[in-house]
């Protein structure tokens, strides 16, 4: 049976737009790579294509074994231990692996819903529920998957490029905090999986558990490194917050406490998570926004977020 779904255009925009010319190729290709799955492992399409920033995913039924959903990435490095990650949890927090093809950046997986942890109107629940999945997700990690402590060399050489290239109204101390995690944190970490893109969007409703993780990075270091991404994904939030400093550092409690992690450490990195976000928002952009008086806005909340997260370590640091 020929595959005749078409691609979501704002997915081929994007894709395009992000990869250029070998986004094109791919795309051209994909539809094809798709129907050859189907019929390698036997399923049949059941429902409109959905996607995310990478990839698409397919609904389908299994001849043999009921409900699953393709998913194919653009063949991209860090797209690369996605499926290496499913395979040691082994369901325990994450969707299933059925199936894998590496060579095509595609996998098999178990159905989850399409809701999200993000439409949770509970703040603290949504945190609490992200905090448990991240400790439950905090397992020894096989060899051959890339550990966090080797980008930290990469990460300091950025910081201070972007620092001495942008115009910024960052404190230098706000910079020289996050300095200081790489220096101090980034170094040296445990050989444990963490999921490395831990945020609401990436928590789904599920049948199998309430909620399952999808879209692992499959990194090995410390799990208190997910704070950051989760902090980041709570953005559109704490912009409406009364008190910035307050609702930072109890969503950043919440979560620590929940995944049972130091909480100095997870502010630590989430502060160095907020200080990149800030440079990296100046030179490309923000998901949510790429110009504008809407991208004005949300740099200057990024700057007072990083301002916020370094006072409280800065203080400490001078307390004798």
């Amino acid at each position: 049976m020929a595959w005749t779904t078409e691609i979501p255009e704002t997915f081929s925009r994007s894709t395009i737009e992000r990869e250029g010319e070998p986004g094109a190729a791919w795309l051209a290709e994909l539809p094809g790579i798709v129907e050859e799955l189907l019929e390698r492992w036997g399923c049949i399409p059941d429902g409109e294509v959905m996607h995310g920033g990478v990839g698409v995913v397919v609904p389908v039924v299994r001849r043999a074994e009921g409900t699953a959903a393709l998913k194919v990435s653009f063949p991209h490095p860090g797209n690369v231990h996605e499926p290496d990650a499913f395979a040691v949890w082994g369901g325990r927090g994450a969707v299933l692996l059925h199936a894998r093809d590496d060579e095509r950046f595609a996998m098999l997986l178990e159905r989850a819903r399409t809701s999200t942890l993000a439409e949770s109107e509970d703040g603290d629940e949504a945190v609490t529920i992200a905090g448990r999945l991240s400790r439950r997700l905090a397992v020894p990690a096989p060899p051959g998957l890339p550990r966090l402590r080797q980008q930290a060399a990469a990460w300091e050489k950025q910081l201070r490029k972007d620092a001495d290239e942008l115009t910024h109204a960052l404190s230098p101390y706000v910079v020289d905090a996050a300095v200081a995690t790489v220096r101090e944190l980034a170094t040296i970490q445990p050989d444990t999986l963490i999921h490395g893109d831990l945020h609401a969007r990436n928590i789904l409703r599920a049948d199998r558990e309430p909620w399952l993780a999808v879209d692992p990075k499959g990194y090995a270091g410390d799990p208190a490194y997910d704070s950051g991404t989760l902090l980041k994904s709570r953005a559109l939030t704490l912009i409406e917050a009364d008190d910035l400093r307050k609702a930072a550092h109890r969503t950043l409690d919440v979560f620590a406490e929940a995944a049972e992690l130091d909480r100095e450490r997870a502010r630590r990195w989430a502060q160095l998570h907020v200080v990149q976000a800030a440079f990296w928002g100046r030179r490309h952009g923000f998901r949510i926004t790429r110009g504008g008086s809407r991208l004005d806005r949300l740099t200057v909340f990024v700057d007072d977020l990083a301002e916020v997260l370094t006072e409280r370590v800065r203080t400490r640091r001078q307390t004798p």
